[in-house]
């Protein structure tokens, strides 16, 4: 599935939208994640764990629109979106959701 945040694909003309579509992935914190990254956040550096559990987030509300988008039969998604919100209590997990138009190409 061609995938885009443009409006459009270059070199391929979209002959039909076929309406928007999203994907959703939340993900809780895990204590010793926190623990870890509390560490890296004091002496300094990235938090590994962190951007490890937001690319997978990101994956799977990504994969989510796509297979959205398979069945309308699209053949692209475009404008697509990312959003990140943290929700719960203390804000203990992270929503990462994904959207954008599914379209079909010439």
């Amino acid at each position: 599935m061609i995938t885009s945040t443009t409006p459009t694909i270059p070199g391929r003309d979209v002959v039909e939208s076929l309406g928007v579509v999203s994907g959703e992935a939340i993900i809780g914190a895990h204590i010793f994640r926190d623990f870890f990254a509390g560490i890296t956040n004091i002496i300094g550096g990235r938090a590994g764990g962190y951007e490890k559990a937001l690319r997978q987030a990101r994956d799977i509300a990504l994969q989510e629109m796509c297979d959205e988008a398979q069945a309308r039969g699209a053949g692209a998604v475009v404008g697509v979106d990312l959003d990140y919100e943290t929700l719960g209590p203390d804000n203990g997990m992270m929503m990462v959701t994904a959207s954008g138009t599914a379209v079909r190409l010439a």
